[in-house]
């Protein structure tokens, strides 16, 4: 049953990203809409600060923030003690 489920899935994927791709125009991204009013473009550093430097630096601000304002105490590993065990007498 695994592998017929696995088929009817992938099936279902496969259709479902085929029929959006079909239904998506890029060519109707050509034409101007009323009101469109696009901007000068960004520069190659520009792009690459805005969508890549920039996410990263709030990601190390709020990595920072957390580190920094933790107020746990116990950081180490807990050491798990070590049970001798017995040998039976008589043996």
């Amino acid at each position: 049953m695994d592998k017929k489920n696995a088929l009817r899935a992938g099936a279902l994927t496969a259709g479902t990203t085929l029929m959006m791709l079909l239904m998506t125009s890029p060519a109707l991204a050509v034409t101007r809409d009323d009101g469109d009013d696009p901007g000068p473009g960004l520069s190659v550093m520009e792009t690459l600060g805005l969508y890549v430097v920039a996410p990263l630096a709030i990601f190390a601000v709020i990595t920072g923030l957390v580190m920094v304002l933790d107020r746990s105490t116990d950081r180490e590993p807990k050491v798990k003690t070590k049970v001798p065990v017995r040998a039976k007498a008589g043996a």
